[in-house]
């Protein structure tokens, strides 16, 4: 179970600035609910996505 800062928390700071749980758990969430996303969400959503594949993707998270 995830136990971390939440969403109000980390959407005041930059993507760069998330720990890959948090990367790895909200990408999760967010992909239980793409359907009822609107265009905010859908970005915060690509931020996530991208800055997964910055750091070389979800297998390669592992710490930091």
């Amino acid at each position: 179970m995830y136990n971390g800062r939440d969403m109000t928390e980390l959407s005041m700071m930059a993507k760069t600035d998330w720990n890959n749980d948090e990367l790895t758990y909200f990408h999760h969430s967010f992909q239980q609910i793409v359907p009822y996303l609107n265009a905010e969400g859908q970005t915060i959503q690509r931020e996530i996505i991208e800055e997964i594949q910055n750091r070389g993707g979800l297998m390669k998270t592992k710490g930091k």
